[in-house]
């Protein structure tokens, strides 16, 4: 079993890794297409006015032009240590054991604009780009990511699709490889914003932490039955709810 997160736009500084490896990443046929990006990237930095303006940042933001800049030189950490926010705090990865951080590595990926998608424990360099953005000198995102990602992503299994929707379509895999995709929700109707990337967080440390066996959607509603967590088949095809309180 394969469970892809979305990433986050806040991110760590630092790191004590070696500069980023692209050919080291998981799913190594995505290679020429990461250093497209990597290159672009590193190309629009050059003139920090027109990256601010393509990436949309403010004179505030002027490092995370920087940290593109210094995309292939910069140090890296674990990508799941990398990303912050909600989603990334409520998983709270640096709290876990070394075999629940082991079958986050072995069973978590993060899709990410630049890289596509990376192993949990891929050491990346900080970075700003999102799904959404146009870089200048590539095809859109969507075009460049979408056909190679959803071929990569075809060897992996059954597929667990925690992304957000701007990022599922830079690699779809309904209809590619068995998965499903999880969508929270509340008794009322959808958990949106922070809740939603909260539960998400959790739930995924709740895997990490019992790993359970079990690669099947009748298997993960039995596990998740027996942690006290709510999940259940949608009327989607496809879709599993996990419910959270209102």
């Amino acid at each position: 079993m394969k469970i892809l997160l979305p990433p986050s736009e806040t991110k760590r500084a630092g790191g004590t890794g070696r500069p980023l490896r692209l050919d080291a990443l998981a799913l190594p046929s995505l290679t020429a297409q990461r250093a497209e990006v990597v290159d672009a990237l590193v190309e629009l930095s050059s003139d920090p006015a027109e990256a601010r303006r393509v990436l949309k940042l403010s004179e505030r933001q002027a490092g995370d032009v920087e940290h593109n800049r210094m995309l292939r030189t910069a140090p890296t950490m674990a990508a799941i240590d990398r990303y912050t926010g909600v989603l990334y705090d409520a998983l709270d990865a640096a709290s876990l054991d070394a075999a629940s951080r082991r079958w986050l590595g072995s069973h978590v990926m993060i899709h990410s604009a630049p890289f596509g998608p990376i192993g949990a424990l891929d050491e990346i360099p900080a970075y700003r780009l999102a799904a959404g953005t146009s870089l200048p000198g590539i095809r859109p995102l969507k075009r460049h990511w979408a056909e190679a990602t959803s071929a990569a992503l075809s060897d992996c299994g059954f597929v667990l699709d925690l992304r957000s929707e701007s990022y599922v379509a830079l690699g779809p895999v309904a209809g590619v490889v068995s998965s499903a995709y999880v969508r929270v929700v509340t008794d009322k109707g959808r958990a949106l914003n922070h809740f939603n990337k909260k539960a998400k967080g959790a739930f995924v440390r709740a895997l990490a932490t019992t790993r359970p066996r079990g690669s099947t959607v009748p298997a993960l509603i039995a596990w998740a039955d027996e942690q006290g967590i709510r999940l259940r088949e949608a009327q989607d095809a496809g879709v599993l709810e996990l419910v959270v309180a209102d």
